[in-house]
């Protein structure tokens, strides 16, 4: 279980994060590589059994028009006759395109995956891995999102395998462990990341909100105070150290630390309700 202080800090953040994100707020640039908060961590192993593909595959293929799904069953029936993975996998891009074009984008991503890991390629692998953690994020099944996170690490574990030095396979492999059960994988990878570069925004930020998690607050603090060192306009980094200053009774250092998220914005409507949380808090 949880304690309790976490599930209010929890809905701190959720509700200060959607006022950030949403609406009509306008949130700053910000520089390749940041991360956003992270939703739905698994805090244990996931005993889901991942939904199948052939069933995603069968039911995308029930949306579509006759004549529709004969295209795709005539570049299907190319395969048959190839054996030869240069040639597959340009057939398995095609597939890709296809399904992307009719919007079912786990489809196209697991044709765009099977295509890179045919071409053996760390940089498609590593895309085909991030679009899977995109596609967690989404509203879906349990057992889908299983099938999602199985897929990233994969594809991550097959583009470390051709470049252990990928420290972006590294971050992405990490979140794929942490949303799909196995958190301590992706710990070990994060802290092999900050002890080669301590200030590495992504790693820090996962790094403290896991440390949030599991109500180790003290250690959260000096993760997103190393963000703000290396990035000082990061707003979730400001955002998450204000809440965990709430969380420990340090209202003032929250308030501070809320006022520079306010400034940092610049946005009347994302102000206005930061104020009215700071003003519950005096």
């Amino acid at each position: 279980m949880r304690p309790v202080h976490y599930l209010t800090l929890a809905a701190a953040i959720i509700i200060i994060a959607i006022l950030y994100w949403g609406g009509n707020t306008i949130p700053p640039a910000k520089k390749a590589g940041n991360t956003p908060p992270m939703a739905g961590m698994s805090p244990g192993p996931n005993t889901m059994k991942p939904a199948s593909f052939d069933s995603m595959l069968s039911a995308a293929k029930g949306q579509l028009a006759t004549i529709t799904a004969d295209s795709v069953k005539t570049i299907e029936n190319e395969l048959t006759a190839i054996h030869d993975s240069s040639r597959m996998a340009v057939v398995f891009y095609r597939l890709a395109h296809f399904w992307n074009d009719h919007k079912q984008l786990r489809i196209a991503g697991y044709y765009t995956s099977l295509s890179a890991k045919l071409e053996n390629s760390e940089k498609k692998l590593n895309f085909a891995g991030q679009f899977f953690l995109e596609r967690l994020a989404e509203d879906s099944t349990e057992d889908v999102q299983v099938w999602d996170g199985m897929q990233a690490v994969d594809c991550f574990q097959r583009a470390l395998s051709l470049n252990p030095d990928n420290d972006t396979a590294k971050i992405g492999l990490a979140k794929g462990y942490v949303l799909t059960g196995e958190p301590m994988k992706g710990v070990g990878l994060l802290r092999e990341i900050v002890q080669k570069k301590p200030d590495d925004i992504p790693a820090n930020m996962i790094l403290g909100e896991m440390s949030i998690q599991s109500g180790q607050l003290d250690k959260a603090i000096p993760r997103f105070e190393t963000v703000l060192k290396t990035e000082p306009s990061n707003v979730d980094a400001m955002v998450y150290l204000a809440q965990v200053y709430e969380a420990k009774g340090q209202k003032d250092k929250a308030i501070e630390m809320l006022e520079r998220a306010k400034t940092t914005v610049n946005n009347p409507q994302f102000s206005r309700n930061v104020d009215e949380h700071i003003n519950s808090l005096k």
